[in-house]
């Protein structure tokens, strides 16, 4: 063997190391004790400001899965959410999750960003990316990442399913006006079919909320400000995994 084809054996195996080492978050969703929990670590948002003093996110995020959070979702946005992909970095060194990137992505690069970072997920807005989701949910899925693809309307489904999207996001928020409408959720469930993988999206923040959209059908919840806003994560989350109890 020479030394150029001894190389590129080593790269190849070095690639494969890093690609397999993803975690799946759809499988996290679908073993899960109780209801499905993705607990977001974000400090700012628009719609509400500020919604937690800057502290230690990894004891933040270790709280979160104490709680029975499946997952994690971190916002890296820095303008609006003051958020950093070097986050989950950070959290990979010790939490053992899934993490989703979320950001509002809108080239190439981000997917590789949240590659690099750690992340297991990568958040695609339909909205956002139009025709070009396909193109980007391959990218993903060719780093061993799973994509999931938010929706906001029925026009966002229709693309989404003819992408070949099977893990769908639901935002309940309207990020135009950022009125919540969990009736949002039960709308566009009926859309999607049942084999699809469905997470609910914002502005859920009680036991009474969660049982709303998971009745609809939601396999899944996503919670951010609520669980960021309490001053107990790990028993907000825990509320909230055991809303059926």
């Amino acid at each position: 063997m020479g030394f150029l084809d001894k190389i590129t054996e080593e790269v190849i195996a070095e690639v494969k190391e890093k690609l397999g080492k993803k975690k799946s978050l759809i499988n996290a969703i679908k073993t899960a004790k109780g209801v499905p929990v993705i607990a977001e670590i974000k400090w700012v948002s628009p719609s509400v400001g500020k919604i937690r003093e800057r502290e230690n996110a990894l004891d933040i995020a270790k709280a979160m899965i104490r709680g029975g959070a499946i997952g994690l979702s971190v916002l890296t946005e820095k303008k609006f959410f003051m958020g950093d992909p070097s986050l989950i970095t950070e959290l990979k060194k010790e939490i053992d999750a899934p993490i989703l990137y979320k950001n509002f992505v809108v080239h190439p690069y981000q997917i590789f960003e949240a590659f690099s970072s750690g992340a297991d997920a990568v958040l695609l807005i339909v909205r956002v990316l139009k025709d070009r989701l396909q193109e980007f949910m391959k990218l993903a899925d060719e780093l061993g990442m799973e994509s999931l693809v938010e929706v906001f309307d029925e026009k966002d489904v229709e693309l989404a399913l003819s992408a070949g999207a099977d893990f769908i996001g639901i935002n309940n928020r309207d990020l135009d006006t950022f009125q919540v409408d969990l009736s949002r959720t039960e709308r566009l469930i009926n859309l999607i079919p049942e084999e699809v993988i469905v997470v609910s999206e914002s502005g859920i923040s009680t036991k009474e909320d969660v049982i709303k959209v998971v009745t609809a059908g939601a396999d899944a919840i996503l919670v951010g400000t609520s669980i960021m806003k309490s001053p107990n994560p790990e028993e907000k989350v825990r509320e909230l995994v055991g809303a059926f109890e």
